[in-house]
């Protein structure tokens, strides 16, 4: 391959953005484009990877810092207008002009009818390709962002021109949600990949082992697509506010496992901070904790290696979320014992005494509350189309605003709750009369209190299965409460290892140190 600082065009300058012409190509990019396209001929995932990578975007920084790629018309002749490949170069086209401009309506629609016409390509065509597994999960990605871009963009009437208005209506199947979730659908099905999944945990199936690529001269494509998919779906259901639907899609991967969807690191994080979202919205609050944690770990260790990805500034955004989202659910369901040490320091940073304040449920926690979802949470969707009637009104927020009033409404329910808990780690037994007396409520009160504890601490599982959030539990014998407190594992092995760790690097350092 040519390395990526073998496409320059001599002058090395980008167009200005008022000079742009769509018909000028060069020298570098004409130089790119037909590498790219013997690569993919030619199968050589490495080669595509490298170009994908790291080539475009120093093409993209050095010569279209502020301008769209050359025109699909403008390079199609350097690729012999294989069809194929002219839907492949738009789709990065597209997703360049996403990036570094913002896009006009009618290249809202244009990229629409470019992914129809792609994903078509795929579900109906031969395609006899090697991708990438970064650039197949980047279109499942990008596809699902435009489509989340575009709501939010209709959402905004205020302010629109009667142009835009026109164009609303006439194009307005253009990121229908139907159509969105009916791609994402079918490519899970056409790929068969639920299939496969099912068959690799019998041994009849390499779809993990080989991260999904065909070393038998076959296409990955369709396969890793589907795969993706089902991730996009948990997406989509979740802007959309259905977490029940979007588990149950994401139902064939086996999370607990490593997987394709770990060989992306924004693949992996995407999957881990809208599942850890729904969990936490359907009060399955350990498997969020649970989850959160072992990406937030995952992510302490490695992002020193994704310094130079383009996705890194994504990288440390979603990572400070995820740690939004785990202070939240700690506070709703103080479970430390799942978190470990070192991303419990990191909260700590970050959140400790937001955590403390928020666990007093006053108006000041509730007002932490919603700071830390409004910032954390996914940026939720109204789908339907706008009323065409004036007066024209914005709705783009009101997706976003129902989904937090049912989660402080969820908050507020467990605010006599923190007041139970708390006298419940101070007793072994207590009376229930003595309890009421300390609480300050009569008897029957009390009793319907702990039923709602009961059941504001237990959730349904993805198996129907209904598990316990608690740290304290209690059961009640004659008026009688007796408390059974689960206690910790305490993990020394761990704290050894790290200070073995450091004890090797004192050492090393001072092996270094030369003495007069």
């Amino acid at each position: 391959m040519a390395a990526a600082h073998d496409y320059d065009d001599g002058a090395g300058h980008s167009q200005p953005a008022d000079a742009y012409d769509p018909t000028f190509v060069p020298d570098s990019a004409k130089s790119f484009v037909v590498h790219l396209y013997r690569h993919i001929r030619e199968k050589n995932v490495y080669e595509i990877h490298q170009m994908y990578e790291a080539s475009f975007q120093t093409l993209s920084d050095r010569l279209f810092k502020d301008t769209p790629w050359p025109s699909v018309d403008a390079v199609a002749p350097f690729v012999d207008n294989d069809h194929v490949f002219c839907l492949l170069y738009r789709e990065m086209w597209f997703r360049h002009l996403y990036a570094r401009l913002s896009p006009s309506l009618k290249q809202r629609i244009d990229s629409w009818d470019n992914y129809c016409s792609l994903f078509q390509v795929v579900l109906h065509g031969v395609v006899n390709m090697q991708l990438p597994n970064q650039w197949l999960w980047d279109m499942v990605d990008e596809f699902v962002y435009q489509f989340q871009s575009f709501c939010q963009y209709r959402a905004k009437m205020k302010n629109k021109h009667v142009q835009e208005i026109e164009l609303l209506q006439q194009y307005d199947q253009a990121w229908n949600v139907y159509g969105v979730l009916n791609f994402l659908q079918a490519l899970v099905e056409k790929s068969m990949i639920i299939q496969i999944l099912e068959q690799e945990k019998e041994g009849l199936e390499q779809f993990t082992a080989t991260d999904g690529y065909d070393y038998n001269g076959g296409s990955n494509v369709l396969k890793v697509l589907g795969y993706f998919s089902m991730v996009g779906l948990l997406r989509v259901h979740c802007l959309l506010g259905d977490y029940q639907t979007g588990l149950k899609c994401l139902l064939p991967i086996d999370i607990s496992q490593q997987g394709v969807y770990t060989s992306v690191i924004g693949s992996h994080i995407t999957t881990i901070y809208h599942y850890g979202f729904a969990n936490l919205m359907l009060r399955r609050y350990v498997e969020a904790i649970r989850e959160f944690n072992k990406i937030l770990s995952y992510i302490y260790k490695t992002k020193q290696y994704h310094q130079k990805s383009p996705q890194y500034e994504q990288i440390l955004k979603k990572n400070e979320q995820m740690y939004a989202l785990l202070a939240v659910s700690l506070s709703l369901c103080p479970q430390e014992k799942l978190v470990d040490e070192t991303v419990n320091t990191q909260l700590r940073e970050k959140y400790g005494e937001k955590m403390l304040r928020m666990q007093r449920y006053d108006d000041e926690a509730f007002t932490l509350f919603d700071e830390l979802f409004s910032y954390a949470c996914p940026k939720f969707i109204t789908p339907s189309a706008p009323s065409y009637v004036e007066p024209f009104v914005n709705y783009n927020q009101d997706a976003y605003r129902l989904q937090l009033k049912l989660f402080l409404y969820e908050v507020k329910q467990q605010q006599l709750l923190s007041g139970v808990r708390t006298f419940l780690k101070v007793y072994s037994t207590i009376s229930l009369g003595k309890l009421a007396t300390y609480m300050e409520v009569d008897e029957p009160t009390l009793r319907t209190i702990l039923m709602t504890y009961k059941h504001k601490t237990h959730a349904v599982d993805s198996e129907g299965k209904i598990n316990s959030n608690a740290d304290i539990d209690f059961y009640i014998d004659d008026d009688m409460i007796h408390v059974v407190e689960s206690k910790p594992a305490k993990r020394y092995g761990d704290y050894f290892l790290r200070q073995i760790v450091k004890l090797e690097g004192v050492m090393n350092e001072m092996d270094r140190i030369k003495l007069d």
